[in-house]
């Protein structure tokens, strides 16, 4: 009876792990930020896209393929060529997800890596297209518009694809060799130019001081040749006795001088060395 027993429980707990393990096999689990897209065997891809949770599905007739819909980052260098001819090496940073209810019909033309097969052709030629409009100056002084003028045509592009681009930014951007020592070239003439022009100034400004000084001492002159004409000698023997003042002045304030009267002499007795 008790072997019975055990045999029946074991029956059931067979029967209980198999129906388990079929029932795990048919469930799958959808992530947060992921969606689901359903292929069968015989009827295709499924159009109903399955959200975040867990779900049933039968097994070996269904496959589920998980899809990310989170924005993520992608980095899209591309080399193309400028109005005036100049190579450009350009780098495109995009963030972009796929718009959920186009997953389906993603999946069917494009597959699981989508984005390897669209992002790099499409922002190569969006690159190519709007860089050819502007010069190599341009592209750095008028770096917005061109980035606002990719932003517009690649989200357009993406659009027919499926795609979402929440972000597009220009992160890198380079010339060529010869356009870089060009430039190199450019601002040293630059600079030449503004020490060549200084130099100018600087010069036209001691000629001016120059001529102002000149004209003072001509003026000076011939103040002076009027003052002798009106005062005759009298102002030059002004300047004597002004001239032997400022002298005795200048004698007074040192020590080892002495000034005596005229008619005076002075007698020094030294001493003797036996």
């Amino acid at each position: 009876m008790a072997a019975q027993l055990f045999n029946r429980i074991g029956q059931v707990g067979l029967g209980v792990a198999l129906v388990g393990g079929v029932v795990n096999s048919a469930l799958y689990n959808v992530d947060g930020g992921h969606r689901a897209v359903i292929f069968d065997r015989f009827a295709g891809v499924k159009n109903l896209v399955t959200g975040e949770g867990t779900h049933f599905f039968v097994p070996w007739v269904q496959r589920p393929i998980i899809f990310d819909i989170r924005s993520r980052p992608r980095n899209v260098p591309t080399v193309t060529g400028s109005k005036d001819l100049q190579n450009v090496n350009i780098t495109l940073r995009i963030l972009f997800r796929p718009v959920p209810d186009q997953l389906p019909r993603i999946y069917t033309i494009l597959g699981v890596d989508y984005d390897e097969r669209v992002l790099p052709s499409i922002t190569s030629e969006v690159l190519k297209a709007v860089v050819a409009q502007f010069d190599a100056g341009e592209l750095i002084t008028q770096r917005e518009m061109v980035s606002q003028k990719v932003s517009e045509l690649l989200t357009e592009r993406a659009s027919q694809f499926g795609l979402i681009l929440d972000d597009i930014s220009i992160t890198h951007l380079t010339f060529g060799k010869e356009f870089t020592q060009a430039v190199e070239l450019k601002q040293v003439a630059q600079q030449d130019a503004e020490k060549a022009r200084f130099l100018v100034e600087k010069a036209e400004q001691q000629k001016k001081a120059a001529v102002i000084a000149a004209e003072g001492d001509a003026q000076a002159a011939i103040l002076l040749a009027k003052s002798f004409g009106t005062a005759g000698e009298g102002l030059v023997e002004l300047r004597r006795i002004e001239a032997a003042e400022d002298i005795a002045y200048q004698l007074s304030k040192s020590r080892n001088i002495t000034y005596l009267p005229q008619g005076q002499n002075i007698l020094l007795n030294l001493p003797t060395q036996q």
